[in-house]
C-alpha cells in the first residue's frame, strides 16, 4: 500500500530515491537530486544546479543539505556516506 501515490513529485514532497555518491573530480551526478544527505562530517565542495561551484564547511553529520548539486568534487569534499535523494 502506498498511501502517498497520488501525491506529485515537489520539491517539499517527501524523498522517493536515493544513491550512494562517490565524490567525483571530472563525472557530474547521473541524476540531479532534490538534497544531498551527509552521513558523515566534514566539507562537501560541490557544483550547483546553477553552475557555482561552492564548499559547505564542516557540515555536521546527518545534515540533509536542500541543493541541487549536479556535481560533488573529490578534491575540497572531506565528508562521507553521502547519498544524493531525489
Amino acid at each position: 500500500m502506498d498511501p502517498f501515490k497520488d501525491y506529485s513529485d515537489s520539491l517539499t514532497s517527501p524523498i522517493r530515491s536515493a544513491q550512494t555518491v562517490t565524490p567525483d573530480d571530472t563525472n557530474d551526478l547521473p541524476v540531479l537530486p532534490r538534497a544531498l544527505y551527509i552521513g558523515g562530517a566534514g566539507d562537501v565542495h560541490l557544483t550547483t544546479a546553477g553552475g557555482q561551484e561552492v564548499t559547505f564547511a564542516a557540515v555536521p553529520a546527518g545534515t540533509i543539505l536542500p541543493v541541487r548539486a549536479g556535481r560533488v568534487w573529490a578534491t575540497g569534499t572531506a565528508a562521507t556516506s553521502i547519498l544524493a535523494m531525489w
